[in-house]
């Protein structure tokens, strides 16, 4: 058989193999939407249902009621709806892939589709709301309320506002009794456990710290005492240390010693800072009670387990006290052995390394550097006083003596001290009046150090200046500015030389070039104002001497000629006031009462005058312009009698 045999041949009057598939449902057409007004008020309106097609009218008497079995409403394709809840037969076709009929009504709103039953598709529960009236919400905010009290009174005491942190702290306290009794109504203190323990002792210390800072002795002792007996309170008794301190402040000394001894005694030898604070406050008080020998027991077992520079210089006062130059001279070698555990200062130095240099820039000035340098500073004052102190008493003289210190000081780790101690020998010799050896020794520094020489320069050209050599303090002052030029010190001897060579505008540059440089050199501002006030610039002076006014307050110098450049600007106002509040510094000057006298007498305030007058003649009755004044004033108020006396006191003056 051939194999077209098995080829069937359509025939061209058969039907066409793809007819039929151009034929669709007229519900499914998509052309005539546009003119679809049904659809077009579906797309329009919130719901987007197509309205129901209007039922078509059915002739009078020849329609019939619908009953349960009838057909409903059909759909767009032409099917009938079915109905479930209504009587309505419900749809079960697509119930196996988890819808439902009533998926979208009213009923059953707001719920997601889970086929599967799967829990974790599913929205997390809505949390249930904590009542914010629960006892334990109540007691945590009542705790929350008691530590903003306890620190709005830290803040307050931070600032200087004592009686605002102690009224904080009050009420802290009424708080926190109000917490314990909220507790135990609620049952929740029945344990031990529940109580909020730190709470209550921090509310209770930071009350007794307020009582001790407004000087309420009594009350911070009591409260002390409170927390120390309360049992529950571990490590209480350490604040004995506290109630010691108290009784120093109140002078009651045997019970200061009783209460450190007793916190002494709760704290463990491990603790050895702690212990060694508390030694020297017992020696201390041995001190301030007269009994040397005992407080230097205290602080020769500080010496022995853990010295500093403070404990040495306390000891070395001691040994002072008692006259014990032996022992002088080897507490003062303790001190000098001393260690100041700081590191070596070349770390701040700056090095090659750009980022190095940065870190160095930033840490050179920073809270810890200036912990250090106030560690160094107490070292070095306790070392020069040390000296200053014992010089005159270990040797025969106080050359000698101080000679000793210094050699001990240069072999010790604070060698560069030694130089200082010579300058500041010099500076005994002047309080001496010994100015032969006070030369001798700054000119024994010219051949030394340049930093050194221009220190030792400077102090030589103002010992000249005060013996009147002015050319050799000129010399002086010139080596001091050749070493530093802006050394203020030297400029304002240089400035001094000039002026009393008369030369006033060159010692004006010299003092203005000084405060340039320091502008906090009171010695440059004073004698820059009176160099103003030569030159009748009295405005400049005016406020030169404000300036100083502001570094020294209640200084009579300066508020003396404050006032008396008011009184040569004509304003007796401002002048009277000054004056008066130097009247408040001083008492029992004559020229300054003589001045108030003169200014009352211009303002024609003749009785004033007159007892400004009186007083100055008190205080100085050689004063010949007063005497002269009294005698006329007396004349002036017919009372010659006593103008007698006065005049006869000038007779015997001159």
């Amino acid at each position: 058989m051939s194999t077209m045999e098995n080829v069937h041949l359509v025939p061209e009057d058969e039907d066409d193999l793809y007819s039929g598939f151009n034929t669709f449902d007229p519900a499914l057409a998509t052309q005539s939407l546009e003119l679809d007004a049904g659809f077009q008020k579906a797309v329009q309106t919130s719901h987007g249902r197509r309205p129901p097609p209007p039922m078509a009218a059915t002739k009078p008497g020849t329609g019939r009621l619908g009953t349960g079995s009838g057909r409903g409403p059909t759909t767009s394709a032409g099917r009938t709806r079915q109905g479930s809840a209504d009587g309505v037969r419900p749809m079960t076709a697509v119930m196996a892939a988890g819808f439902t009929s009533a998926g979208t009504r009213s009923g059953s709103a707001g719920t997601m589709f889970d086929p599967l039953g799967d829990v974790s598709s599913r929205g997390a529960p809505q949390l249930e709301r904590k009542l914010d009236d629960s006892a334990e919400e109540k007691i945590k905010k009542m705790e929350k309320r008691v530590l903003d009290l306890v620190e709005e009174s830290q803040f307050a005491n931070s600032i200087g506002d004592l009686s605002l942190a102690l009224e904080r702290a009050k009420q802290a306290g009424r708080q926190e009794r109000q917490l314990v009794r909220q507790r135990e109504t609620l049952g929740s203190a029945t344990a031990d456990n529940n109580l909020n323990l730190d709470l209550t002792y921090t509310v209770l210390f930071n009350l007794a710290c307020q009582y001790i800072a407004s000087e309420m002795w009594t009350e911070a002792l009591s409260t002390f005492q409170v927390i120390i007996r309360n049992k529950m309170f571990s490590n209480a008794g350490r604040l004995k240390v506290n109630i010691g301190n108290i009784y120093f402040k109140q002078k009651e000394y045997h019970k200061a010693i009783k209460y450190y001894r007793m916190a002494l005694d709760q704290i463990p030898t491990s603790h050895k800072d702690v212990r060694m604070r508390i030694m020297q406050n017992i020696g201390i008080v041995f001190v301030k009670m007269g009994q040397f020998g005992d407080a230097i027991t205290s602080f020769e077992h500080i010496m022995s387990e853990r010295p500093d520079f403070k404990t040495g210089f306390n000891l070395l006062l001691c040994y002072y006290a008692l006259n014990d130059k032996d022992n002088m001279k080897k507490a003062f070698l303790k001190l000098l052995q001393t260690e100041l555990n700081i590191d070596d200062d070349d770390k701040y130095l700056p090095t090659e390394d750009a980022h190095s240099n940065l870190i160095l820039e930033a840490i050179k000035n920073d809270s810890l550097r200036q912990i250090e340098r106030q560690k160094r500073q107490e070292a070095e004052r306790c070392v020069v006083t040390a000296a200053k102190i014992i010089s005159p008493c270990i040797d025969v003289t106080f050359s000698v003596g101080y000679d000793w210190c210094v050699e001990q000081v240069k072999a010790s780790n604070h060698a560069d001290l030694a130089h200082d101690l010579e300058i500041n020998k010099a500076i005994a010799y002047l309080k001496q009046k010994d100015f032969g050896k006070a030369v001798e020794t700054l000119k024994g520094f010219e051949r030394k150090d340049s930093k050194l020489a221009a220190h030792a320069a400077t102090n030589l050209s103002f010992l000249y200046f005060l013996q009147k050599e002015y050319a050799t303090a000129d010399k002086y002052a010139e080596a001091a500015l050749a070493t530093d030029r802006y050394n203020p010190s030297a400029l304002v001897n240089k400035g001094n030389i000039l002026f009393k060579q008369g030369d006033v505008e060159k010692a004006l540059e010299y003092y203005n070039d000084a405060i340039s440089n320091e502008a906090s050199c009171i010695e440059a501002l004073y004698n820059l104002g009176l160099v103003y006030k030569k030159l009748d610039r009295k405005e400049e002076a005016l406020d030169c001497f404000y300036k100083l006014h502001a570094i020294l307050r209640n200084h009579p110098e300066v508020m003396y000629q404050i006032a008396n450049l008011y009184e040569t600007l004509e304003d007796p106002d401002q002048a009277m006031e000054w004056y008066m509040q130097l009247v408040g510094v001083i008492h029992s000057d004559p020229t300054m009462l003589k001045s108030m006298g003169e200014l009352c007498d211009y303002i024609g305030d003749k009785s004033q005058a007159y007892q400004y007058h009186y007083d100055s003649y008190r205080y100085l009755p050689s004063n010949m312009q007063v005497i002269e004044w009294l005698g006329a004033y007396f004349i002036d108020s017919q009372f010659p009698e006593k103008a007698i006396h006065y005049f006869e006191r000038a007779a015997l003056v001159q």
